[in-house]
C-alpha cells in the first residue's frame, strides 16, 4: 500500500534510509526534512510510504520554484532487502500519478555518477527517464550529478 506520510512514519523510513547507504549527516539531514515538513503543515510538497505490515519506501517530491508545473524527486528509496522486486516501480509510477493529477508536466531527478549508482541509474532508464544533464564533480571530485527527466504532461 501506497499512502501519504505521517509523523508516526519516521523512525522506519530513516531506517529505510540506512540500509540503502544515508550516513548519519544526511540521516540527520532527512530527519530534519520530515520534521519541518510535519511543522509546516499543508504544502505543495509531499511525502510517500510505502507499506507492507510497516513502512518499506519512501518518496518525496517537490515543485521547482520558479517552474511551471516541473517537479523535482529528491528521495525514492525501498529497503535495501526489499529492492528489485517491483516496488520502487510502483512507488515511481504513484508519484507520476500524483503530479499528473496536479497537473505535473515534468518530473526531475538527479544521482550521483559513481559505479555504485549504475543501478539507480538503470532504474530511471528504465522507467522512461532520459538523461539530460551531467554537471562534472557536482558532489565531490570525480563524483558527478546526473540529472534525469521524464515529461509526464506535454500540455
Amino acid at each position: 500500500m501506497i499512502r501519504r506520510t505521517t509523523p508516526d512514519d519516521t523512525n522506519a523510513l530513516i531506517a529505510v534510509a540506512e540500509t540503502i547507504g544515508f550516513q548519519a549527516q544526511e540521516l540527520d539531514y532527512l530527519k530534519k526534512m520530515l520534521s519541518d515538513y510535519f511543522k509546516d503543515g499543508e504544502t505543495e510538497s509531499f511525502w510517500l510510504t510505502y507499506e507492507e505490515n510497516e513502512p518499506v519506501g519512501v518518496a518525496y517530491c517537490e515543485p521547482e520554484r520558479m517552474t511551471h508545473q516541473t517537479w523535482n524527486l529528491l528521495l525514492i528509496a525501498i529497503r535495501e532487502d526489499l529492492q528489485g522486486q517491483g516496488r520502487g516501480g510502483k512507488l515511481l509510477h504513484y508519484v507520476e500519478q500524483t503530479l499528473i493529477a496536479r497537473g505535473g508536466r515534468m518530473l526531475v531527478v538527479e544521482t550521483s555518477g559513481l559505479p555504485e549508482f549504475e543501478r539507480t541509474r538503470a532504474f530511471y532508464g528504465k522507467y522512461g527517464f532520459q538523461e539530460e544533464a551531467r554537471i562534472r564533480d557536482f558532489y565531490a571530485a570525480g563524483d558527478d550529478k546526473i540529472v534525469f527527466r521524464k515529461l509526464l504532461n506535454a500540455d
